[in-house]
C-alpha cells in the first residue's frame, strides 16, 4: 500500500511538473532569426485548420514567412457548437496565431487584414484592416513567392430568399456567440407579460437546416441546454419548447453507417428532436420558414430561432481569383488543384482546405492533412534549392565527377515529390444526452460504435486534438464546471465578434419592446410527447473495452497526448454523471 501511494504520489508530481513545464515554454518563446531579403517570401493566407497545420509543421528557415488573415487566431471548429449554449466558453478553444508564430525558427509577419485580391500574374495580392481602430495606413500591398491559399469558405445559403437577413450561422465564435443571445432572448420574450399562447409557442421553436455534423451537433447542443439547465429555471416555459432539424437529403449524417444513423435518428426520437428529412427550405421569413416536404407540399415552421448549417460556397475573393484565370478555373465548387496542391494555372499558389474543389470532404481532418503535407513539399523545395546551388558551387570549383554525379542524384530525390494521399481516421459526432457516435476504420472495414462510452472517447480524441495544453486545460475545465455548476443562462446582448465586412447589420438590441396584454390563457402544453422508440443497434453504450481499440486506430499523437490533469476531470465528470443518474 505504501509503494501504491508513493507512485500515485510521483505519478501526480511529475504530471504537475509537466504541465508547469510545458505552459512556461509555451508562454515563453525563445529567439528567433531575423527576416533575411534574400530567401523566397511565403504568403500564408488565412488561420483555419489548414493554414494552422501548415505554419506548425513547417521549418522556416530557408523562407520569410507572413501570415494575413482577418482573425488572429485559431478557432477550433469541432467543439463551438458547445460554445453555442454555454458548455464551453468561447476563449477555451481559440489560439491566438502568434503563440505558434512566436515559436518558429525565424520571425514570422502577422497582419490581423482581410485580402479582397490576389494577382496571380505579378504575383502580389492587396488587404485592408477592417477593424474598427485603424491608423493612417490602413490598405496595402504585398509580393509573394510562393503563396498558401487556404481563406476557407463562406455560408452556403443556395440563394435562398431570407436567408442572410433572418437565419443565423455557425461557422465563427461571434457566431455562436449571437446564437448563444438569441436563444436566451427568445426564452425571455416568450416568457414576457401578456403575450399570446401562439406567439409563445413560435418563440420556443428552434429550428435547425442541415442534418451534417454541425447541424445535428448543435441540435444535440441545445437539448441537453433546455433539459439540464432551463427546465430548472424556466419550468413553465420548458416542456414547450421544441426542436426540428430540417435536411434535404433522405437521412441525416449521410457521411456514417446506416446503422449510426438509424442510432442517431432514435436518440432524436427519444429526445423529441423532430427531424424532418426530404424537406427543401423555399424561403425565410422573419417569423416562419417555407419549406417543401417529400410529397411536394408547402409547409410552414415558426421559429424563434434559426440556425443554418447546411455547407460552404467559395467566398468572393476566390471567386475574383477564379475570373482572373478562367482557363483554369472553371469550378463553380472551388479551387481547382493538381495532385501536389498546387493551383492549376498559377505559378507559385498552393491552395488547401474549403476553399478547394478536390474529391474530399471539406472537414477538418482533410484540411489539416493537406496543411501538414504542403510543410513537408516546403522543406524538400528549401532541400532542392540547397542542393542546387551546392552543385554550382562543385561545378565552379572544379569537383570530381563522383560529387558532382552524387549532388545530382540528390537533386533529383529531392525534385520527386509524392502526390497528396488523405488517410482517413474516421468521423465523430455528438448526438446529445452524453451520446456520441463514432465510425472509424479498423482492419478491412469499419468499426461502428455508440452511446455513452463512445461520448468518452470523443471527448478525450477532441481534448487530445486541442491545440494547446492551455486549451485542454481550459476545456476539461470547462466540462466539469458545466456537469457540478451547470450552464450560464444569462442574456449576453452583445456579441463578442465583429463582422468581416464595415457593412454588416449591429447586433439588434432588446432594449426596446412594445408591451400589450391581449387575452390569453395560462401556460399550457401545446403539444404532445412524441412516441418513445426502441433504439435499433448498436444498441445502449459501446462496451468499455472498446475504447482501447479505438484509441488504437488513431495516431499515436491523438491516443497518448491527453493530459492527466483533463484526463482526471474526465473521470471526476463521469461520476458526477453516475452519481446524479442514481
Amino acid at each position: 500500500l505504501r509503494t501504491f501511494g508513493r507512485t500515485v504520489l510521483v505519478t501526480v508530481l511529475a504530471a504537475g511538473g509537466y504541465v508547469v513545464w510545458r505552459s512556461y515554454d509555451q508562454r515563453h518563446p525563445g529567439e528567433q532569426l531575423p527576416h533575411d531579403p534574400t530567401l523566397p517570401t511565403v504568403v500564408v493566407l488565412g488561420n483555419g485548420w489548414a493554414s494552422t497545420a501548415f505554419l506548425k509543421e513547417l521549418d522556416n528557415q530557408g523562407y520569410n514567412v507572413v501570415v494575413i488573415s482577418p482573425r488572429n487566431y485559431f478557432l477550433f471548429t469541432p467543439l463551438l457548437p458547445s460554445v453555442t449554449v454555454g458548455t464551453l466558453a468561447a476563449r477555451s478553444i481559440l489560439e491566438p496565431t502568434r503563440f505558434l508564430t512566436r515559436h518558429m525558427k525565424r520571425k514570422t509577419e502577422v497582419y490581423e487584414a482581410e485580402v479582397y485580391e490576389v494577382d496571380p500574374i505579378k504575383k502580389t495580392l492587396r488587404f485592408v484592416d477592417n477593424s474598427d481602430i485603424k491608423g493612417e495606413v490602413a490598405g496595402t500591398e504585398i509580393a509573394y513567392d510562393y503563396l498558401v491559399y487556404a481563406v476557407g469558405a463562406e455560408n452556403q445559403t443556395f440563394g435562398i430568399k431570407g436567408v442572410k437577413e433572418h437565419a443565423c450561422f455557425l461557422k465563427e465564435v461571434w457566431d455562436a456567440e449571437k446564437i448563444r443571445s438569441r436563444i436566451m432572448d427568445s426564452i425571455e420574450s416568450a416568457n414576457f407579460a401578456g403575450q399570446t399562447q401562439e406567439e409563445i409557442d413560435r418563440l420556443l421553436s428552434f429550428v435547425v437546416v442541415g442534418g451534417g455534423p454541425t447541424g445535428v451537433e448543435y441540435a444535440g447542443e441545445l437539448h441537453d441546454f433546455l433539459m439540464e439547465d432551463l427546465e430548472n429555471w424556466y419550468p413553465e416555459l420548458a416542456d414547450r419548447i421544441k426542436i426540428t432539424l430540417i435536411e434535404a437529403l433522405p437521412n441525416v449524417l449521410p457521411m456514417f453507417s446506416k446503422q449510426l444513423i438509424d442510432y442517431t435518428m432514435s436518440t432524436f426520437k427519444e429526445n423529441k428532436i423532430d427531424i424532418k428529412t426530404k424537406t427543401m427550405v423555399k424561403e425565410v421569413q422573419e417569423k416562419k420558414i417555407i419549406a417543401q416536404n417529400e410529397n411536394k407540399e408547402l409547409v410552414e415552421y415558426p421559429y424563434g430561432l434559426l440556425v443554418w448549417a447546411t455547407g460552404n460556397t467559395a467566398r468572393p475573393v476566390t471567386r475574383d481569383l477564379m475570373n482572373r484565370i478562367p482557363e483554369s478555373q472553371n469550378s463553380r465548387r472551388g479551387l481547382l488543384v493538381d495532385e501536389h496542391m498546387r493551383l492549376v494555372g498559377a505559378d507559385g499558389v498552393f491552395a488547401l482546405g474549403d476553399c478547394t474543389a478536390t474529391n474530399y470532404a471539406p472537414t477538418a481532418q482533410v484540411a489539416a492533412q493537406q496543411g501538414r503535407y504542403l510543410a513537408r513539399v516546403f522543406q524538400k523545395l528549401h532541400k532542392k534549392e540547397q542542393l542546387l546551388q551546392e552543385l554550382e558551387s562543385a561545378k565552379q570549383a572544379g569537383a570530381e565527377p563522383a560529387k558532382l554525379d552524387s549532388l545530382a542524384n540528390a537533386v533529383i530525390r529531392a525534385s520527386n515529390i509524392a502526390p497528396f494521399n488523405y488517410s482517413h481516421q474516421g468521423s465523430l459526432a455528438y448526438i446529445g444526452s452524453d451520446k456520441a457516435i463514432a465510425d472509424l476504420p479498423m482492419m478491412q472495414g469499419n468499426l461502428a460504435a455508440a452511446g455513452f462510452a463512445t461520448y468518452y472517447f470523443w471527448r478525450s480524441a477532441y481534448i487530445s486534438q486541442l491545440f494547446s495544453l492551455r486549451n485542454r486545460v481550459l476545456v476539461g475545465a470547462d466540462w466539469l464546471k458545466t456537469k457540478v455548476l451547470g450552464r450560464c443562462v444569462p442574456l449576453f446582448p452583445f456579441p463578442l465578434g465583429r463582422s468581416l465586412t464595415p457593412s454588416a447589420p449591429a447586433a439588434t438590441s432588446r432594449a426596446h419592446k412594445r408591451l400589450s396584454f391581449p387575452s390569453s390563457s395560462p401556460f399550457v402544453s401545446t403539444h404532445a410527447d412524441l412516441p418513445h422508440a426502441a433504439v435499433p443497434a448498436p444498441s445502449g453504450p459501446a462496451p468499455l473495452f472498446v475504447l482501447p481499440l479505438l484509441l488504437g486506430r488513431l495516431p499515436l499523437s491523438l491516443s497518448l497526448s491527453i493530459p492527466v490533469s483533463c484526463s482526471c476531470l474526465c473521470h471526476i465528470e463521469a461520476f458526477c454523471h453516475a452519481a446524479s443518474k442514481g
